[in-house]
Protein backbone atom coordinates (compact mmCIF):
# COMPACT_ATOMS: atom_id res chain seq x y z
CA UNK A 1 0.00 0.00 0.00
CA UNK A 2 1.15 3.10 -0.95
CA UNK A 3 2.38 6.51 1.78
CA UNK A 4 0.09 9.43 1.62
CA UNK A 5 1.33 12.55 1.80
CA UNK A 6 0.16 14.91 4.28
CA UNK A 7 -2.51 16.76 2.27
CA UNK A 8 -4.26 13.33 1.10
CA UNK A 9 -4.15 11.92 4.54
CA UNK A 10 -6.24 15.59 5.42
CA UNK A 11 -8.56 14.41 2.64
CA UNK A 12 -8.80 10.61 3.90
CA UNK A 13 -9.43 11.37 7.20
CA UNK A 14 -13.06 13.43 5.81
CA UNK A 15 -13.69 10.49 3.62
CA UNK A 16 -13.67 8.56 6.11
CA UNK A 17 -15.74 10.42 8.58
CA UNK A 18 -18.47 10.97 5.74
CA UNK A 19 -17.96 8.20 3.69
CA UNK A 20 -19.14 9.60 0.46
CA UNK A 21 -18.83 13.38 -0.28
CA UNK A 22 -18.19 15.88 -3.50
CA UNK A 23 -15.49 17.97 -3.80
CA UNK A 24 -17.89 21.16 -2.33
CA UNK A 25 -18.25 18.65 0.72
CA UNK A 26 -14.53 17.69 1.64
CA UNK A 27 -14.10 21.65 1.73
CA UNK A 28 -16.81 22.36 4.57
CA UNK A 29 -14.95 19.98 6.56
CA UNK A 30 -11.76 21.72 6.27
CA UNK A 31 -11.28 24.81 9.04
CA UNK A 32 -10.61 28.00 8.11
CA UNK A 33 -8.98 29.19 6.04
CA UNK A 34 -10.30 26.39 3.35
CA UNK A 35 -8.22 24.94 0.69
CA UNK A 36 -8.92 26.08 -2.94
CA UNK A 37 -11.57 23.69 -4.76
CA UNK A 38 -8.88 23.11 -7.89
CA UNK A 39 -6.51 21.61 -5.37
CA UNK A 40 -8.95 19.61 -3.20
CA UNK A 41 -10.27 18.41 -6.76
CA UNK A 42 -6.46 17.37 -7.75
CA UNK A 43 -6.11 15.43 -4.61
CA UNK A 44 -8.88 13.45 -4.75
CA UNK A 45 -7.97 12.46 -8.39
CA UNK A 46 -4.48 11.52 -6.92
CA UNK A 47 -5.94 9.54 -4.67
CA UNK A 48 -8.71 7.91 -7.04
CA UNK A 49 -5.30 7.14 -9.16
CA UNK A 50 -3.23 6.04 -6.24
CA UNK A 51 -6.71 3.40 -5.15
CA UNK A 52 -7.70 5.07 -2.22
CA UNK A 53 -10.42 6.59 -3.54
CA UNK A 54 -13.33 5.81 -5.76
CA UNK A 55 -16.58 7.90 -7.48
CA UNK A 56 -19.84 7.36 -9.17
CA UNK A 57 -21.17 9.98 -11.25
CA UNK A 58 -23.80 11.88 -10.01
CA UNK A 59 -24.92 14.38 -12.73
CA UNK A 60 -22.10 16.90 -13.94
CA UNK A 61 -20.11 15.70 -10.73
CA UNK A 62 -18.49 12.74 -8.72
CA UNK A 63 -19.36 11.67 -5.23
CA UNK A 64 -16.12 10.29 -3.92
CA UNK A 65 -16.19 7.49 -1.25
CA UNK A 66 -12.59 5.51 0.41
CA UNK A 67 -11.72 2.11 -1.10
CA UNK A 68 -9.15 1.53 1.71
CA UNK A 69 -10.60 1.25 4.86
CA UNK A 70 -8.78 3.56 7.55
CA UNK A 71 -8.21 0.56 10.01
CA UNK A 72 -6.28 -0.75 7.06
CA UNK A 73 -4.04 2.37 6.20
CA UNK A 74 -3.26 2.83 9.70
CA UNK A 75 -2.13 -0.60 10.41
CA UNK A 76 0.18 -0.57 7.54
CA UNK A 77 1.24 2.92 8.46
CA UNK A 78 2.36 1.81 11.96
CA UNK A 79 3.95 -1.23 10.96
CA UNK A 80 6.80 0.59 8.74
CA UNK A 81 7.06 3.11 11.07
CA UNK A 82 8.31 -0.02 13.64
CA UNK A 83 9.94 -1.72 11.01
CA UNK A 84 11.46 1.26 9.46
CA UNK A 85 12.61 3.26 12.88
CA UNK A 86 11.98 0.50 15.48
CA UNK A 87 14.02 -2.25 13.53
CA UNK A 88 10.38 -4.26 13.65
CA UNK A 89 10.34 -4.20 17.45
CA UNK A 90 7.06 -3.14 18.77
CA UNK A 91 8.94 -3.77 22.73
CA UNK A 92 11.51 -0.86 21.04
CA UNK A 93 8.86 1.44 20.00
CA UNK A 94 6.86 1.55 23.40
CA UNK A 95 9.92 2.07 25.05
CA UNK A 96 10.70 5.03 23.15
CA UNK A 97 7.40 6.63 23.69
CA UNK A 98 7.34 5.60 27.24
CA UNK A 99 10.70 7.48 27.57
CA UNK A 100 10.34 10.68 24.99
CA UNK A 101 6.70 10.62 25.64
CA UNK A 102 6.02 11.28 29.47
CA UNK A 103 4.13 8.20 29.33
CA UNK A 104 3.80 6.93 33.29
CA UNK A 105 3.15 3.22 34.28
CA UNK A 106 -0.80 3.99 34.70
CA UNK A 107 -0.81 4.72 31.04
CA UNK A 108 0.54 1.89 30.14
CA UNK A 109 -1.27 -0.16 32.10
CA UNK A 110 -4.34 1.34 30.68
CA UNK A 111 -2.92 0.48 27.30
CA UNK A 112 -2.42 -3.67 28.51
CA UNK A 113 -5.89 -3.67 30.00
CA UNK A 114 -7.30 -2.57 26.60
CA UNK A 115 -5.36 -5.54 24.65
CA UNK A 116 -6.59 -7.88 27.56
CA UNK A 117 -10.01 -6.97 26.36
CA UNK A 118 -9.60 -7.12 22.90
CA UNK A 119 -7.93 -10.38 23.09
CA UNK A 120 -11.36 -11.97 25.24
Amino acid sequence: MKQLTKAEEDIMQILWDLQEGNVATIIDYFPDPKPAYNTVSTIVRILESKGFVGYRKEGRGHTYFPLVQKADYSNESINKLVDGYFQGSFKSMVSFFMKNNNVNIQDLEAILKEINKEEK
